[in-house]
């Protein structure tokens, strides 16, 4: 009587199953590696953001020492001459796509506030002169989220700063230093 010997064949590839398995791991891994990355930017340019609003202070703090006043107003950019007290750096483009940094001079017209008070600040503008709002590019972080046209980011250096010298101290905004 013979003896029926089996083979046991043996498979050195993966199944279609075990394949979809491990490709729906890897995506749901990359997923959530993608969603904490865009987390770590949004920190990122936050913090970006802060420390080039203490670099332009710092530099507005020099051009006074060099000149005893600080520049005159600018809409939506940097004074004049301060490009030498500035490090390298592509100014007046703030942080965020679509947003410029906006130096603000003014004497405040409110009736409750003492009218000889000097406004100095350094703020992030989001939006177009004049708006419209859909022009807008506010950052997609909670301080953030009630933001209108005219609302900014800003560092306050003096006086009773706030987000447009055309709104009132309670606009939406948000200061970094107040």
């Amino acid at each position: 009587m013979s003896i029926l010997r089996t083979q046991k064949k043996h498979s050195f590839g993966f199944t279609l199953l075990e394949l979809l398995i491990a490709i729906g791991i890897i995506s749901i891994l990359t997923t959530i590696m993608l969603t904490k990355l865009q987390a770590v930017r949004e920190a990122a340019t936050l913090v970006r953001a802060k420390k080039e609003l203490r670099v332009m202070v710092d530099a507005l703090n020099i051009y006074l020492n060099d000149n005893a006043q600080y520049p005159v107003d600018v809409s939506r950019d940097i004074p004049p001459g301060l490009e030498k007290y500035l490090g390298p750096g592509i100014w007046p483009d703030a942080p965020w796509l679509g947003s410029v940094y906006d130096w603000e001079n003014w004497v405040p017209s409110d009736i409750a506030q003492n009218p000889k008070e000097q406004v100095y600040q350094i703020s992030i503008r989001f939006c177009p002169i004049g708006g419209p709002l859909s022009a807008c590019h506010f950052p997609p972080e909670p301080w953030a989220a009630n933001f209108n046209v005219n609302s900014s980011m800003y560092y306050c250096i003096q006086g009773p700063c706030r987000s447009h010298v055309s709104e009132a101290l309670n606009y939406p905004g948000y200061c970094v230093n107040c």
